[in-house]
């Protein structure tokens, strides 16, 4: 018997086999694809400081791996109709970076990396699709018949996770109206655009829609707040955005495209973190979903993953519960925070409207009124209790 499966190649899924394997424990991997798969946009863009201390604890110097890659900015501008009213540049400090921005396929390729060095065996092609749980351990069975039996397993098998949905594990929560357009755009050689975080409220150039755009190595990435009318072949396809891009960064990147997607604010968590036999761990978005406004989703699973490596060397139906306990009032707190940056975001009430006109209009005078529109979009910071993933 193996004594642990973790179910997904993703970076939650890596990092559940890097921190398992950290630990001693033997750790096959299931992913549904092959070996060459290809991941196709930037995806998850941010790897926070309190992450990149979890990676470097499963495997000292992945973090100056990572970071060394990645891009890292001191400046963040907030426009509101095209003024500003916030600009803050924050001066390089040693140590370890707030957060280092890079696609999520970098970040997966060297999480694989690191799992390769440490031992975790992988099995492409591996679509789990039945599982068994019992007191004493678990059996998966794959779509071309191969079975194994393991102690323990790690379903982060993604947001459609088929390991949750044979358990029967409902997702609660809840879908928001209206979808954002994502486009990941590449540098253009001798004419960057300033390496900045910068976001705009209802932004003259698109008709009055907001959108922000977030560097990472190679180019960046927009993204575009639809409204609730709004067809998505007039924003979401790649012709649209030639049409529309260069409004928001200028002329000269429409060839440079590299992937348009759209999505849709969903807030979900799982209604148990595990089992009723505390054999089944759920970590990342076969746990819980996030908008990607905070950079909840990705951080939080490698939370999850590194607390769910723990709870298995714990060994005992005691720690199973515990991080199930624990990683779902992170969730909780995460859906919380996001829904609040929802309702900044898209707000309903004519009174929340109001108020980001009027802090535009005394931004000048009254600083923090800035600071509050910069903040806002990202919902409330975490408590480092329980890890639950930063904002950008």
């Amino acid at each position: 018997m193996t004594p642990v499966v973790v179910v997904g190649a993703g970076p939650v899924g890596l990092s559940a086999a890097l921190a398992l394997r950290a630990r001693g424990l033997p750790v096959v991997l299931l992913e549904a694809d092959p070996r060459d798969r290809e991941r196709p946009g930037s995806r998850a863009l941010f790897v926070h400081r309190e992450t990149l201390a979890l990676l470097d604890g499963m495997l000292p110097g992945l973090a100056d791996e990572i970071t060394s890659y990645g891009r890292t900015w001191q400046t963040r501008r907030t426009l509101y109709r095209g003024r500003e009213v916030y600009s803050r540049t924050h001066p390089p400090k040693p140590g370890p970076p707030p957060f280092t921005s890079l696609r999520q396929v970098d970040t997966e390729r060297f999480l694989r990396a690191a799992c390769e060095r440490a031992g975790v065996e992988f099995e492409w092609e591996a679509r789990v699709l039945d599982v068994r749980a019992t007191a004493t351990g678990v059996r998966l069975t794959c779509g071309d018949g191969r079975e194994w039996s393991c102690a323990y397993a790690v379903a982060a098998d993604g947001a459609r996770s088929a390991v949750r949905g044979v358990l029967g594990i409902a997702m609660e929560g809840e879908r928001g109206e209206g979808f954002h357009v994502v486009v990941d755009v590449a540098d253009a050689p001798g004419a960057g655009l300033p390496l900045e975080r910068v976001f705009h409220y209802e932004h003259p150039g698109v008709g009055g829609r907001s959108v922000m755009r977030v560097p990472f190595t190679g180019g960046f990435q927009v993204d575009l707040q639809c409204r609730d009318g709004d067809p998505e072949e007039e924003f979401g396809t790649e012709e649209a955005v030639r049409r529309w891009l260069p409004g928001v960064v200028g002329e000269g990147y429409g060839e440079r495209i590299l992937w348009v997607s759209t999505y849709r604010f969903l807030r979900k968590v799982a209604a148990s973190f595990t089992d009723r036999h505390r054999r089944v761990l759920l970590v990342g978005e076969a746990a819980h979903l996030f908008p990607p406004f905070g950079a909840r989703g990705m951080n939080s699973g490698i939370a999850d993953a590194v607390a769910a490596a723990e709870a298995i060397a714990g060994g005992t139906a005691g720690t199973v519960e515990a991080f199930a306990d624990v990683r779902r009032s992170a969730a909780l707190f995460n859906s919380a925070a996001a829904g609040a940056a929802l309702d900044h975001l898209r707000p309903r009430r004519r009174i929340v409207r109001a108020g980001q006109r009027a802090a535009a209009a005394l931004a000048p005078v009254l600083p923090w009124c800035g600071s509050w529109l910069e903040h806002a979009p990202y919902g409330p910071r975490h408590g480092a209790p329980v890890n639950a993933g930063g904002k950008y």
